[in-house]
């Protein structure tokens, strides 16, 4: 079943694996706040499936995964509220199939999928040192490769190879050219056969294993406070002051 969350994002339902799309080729796939808003709302989509056990992560065309921060938006990126196990807490493996160029901010989101398939010509680079900006949540990349060349990526900002993520740890697979999507969802339907309560675990488990940066640790506490500013216990201490009565909390 495919389904448009918003015009940037897509969402497609297939034997249990959401395929969650950056849909702008147009745009190399960079990431403004229409993308922000569409990719948090098929995270949670993904989230609350009855049917969908895994979910992969792509960009729509071959040029690109993505860009990273779209260059033409003014509006800062704030990617606590949609980062995959961060801004949205996700208990569902992610797998991420690059192709083309992986950009700044899309080095994040790949950094928090939980698996990697990219294209033989596949090339990553977060090159915000140069530029004069950065959010500061790559740098969890430090407790997911080798310190010196996730310092290599973050300062120098040049570009690797798709080898060069397959040394280091940064992929799973390297396949060629067009067939990322068809190797992430050979993946993606074996795990969707495995226990998703074993999986969800693990995923808690090894999240609570790795170090974790200051900028990721704020997401998480930014996560339980949008948590409760969503929730109707929110709205009805609100409602219940203005009409000055006891709440009736519902936990939820």
């Amino acid at each position: 079943m495919n389904d448009t969350v918003n015009d940037a994002v897509t969402y497609e339902s297939r034997d249990g694996v959401a395929i969650i799309s950056i849909n702008r080729p147009d745009r190399m796939n960079a990431i403004g706040p229409e993308v922000e808003a569409g990719l948090a709302r098929a995270f949670r989509r993904l989230n609350e499936s009855e049917v969908d056990r895994v979910g992969i992560l792509t960009g729509t065309g071959s040029k690109a995964f993505s860009a990273g921060k779209d260059m033409h938006s003014e509006a800062p990126p704030d990617y606590r509220s949609f980062t995959p196990g961060v801004g949205i807490a996700l208990d569902k493996p992610l797998i991420a199939a690059v192709s083309g160029w992986c950009v700044g901010g899309a080095m994040v989101l790949v950094l928090m999928c939980d698996l990697c398939v990219v294209t033989e010509d596949a090339k990553f680079t977060y090159p915000e040192a140069k530029l004069g900006f950065a959010g500061g949540m790559i740098a969890s990349l430090a407790a997911r490769v080798p310190h010196k060349i996730a310092m290599e990526l973050m300062l120098l900002g040049e570009v690797i190879t798709a080898e060069r993520a397959y040394q280091v740890g940064f992929a799973n697979r390297i396949v060629p050219p067009g067939q990322h999507m068809e190797a992430a969802m050979v993946m993606a339907r074996r795990l969707a056969g495995n226990a998703p309560l074993v999986m969800g675990m693990l995923k808690r488990l090894a999240a609570a294993t790795i170090p974790q940066s200051p900028v990721e640790t704020a997401g998480h506490a930014w996560r339980e406070n949008e948590r409760v500013f969503r929730s109707e216990d929110f709205q009805e201490g609100l409602a219940s002051f203005k009409q000055k009565r006891t709440p009736q909390f519902k936990g939820a």
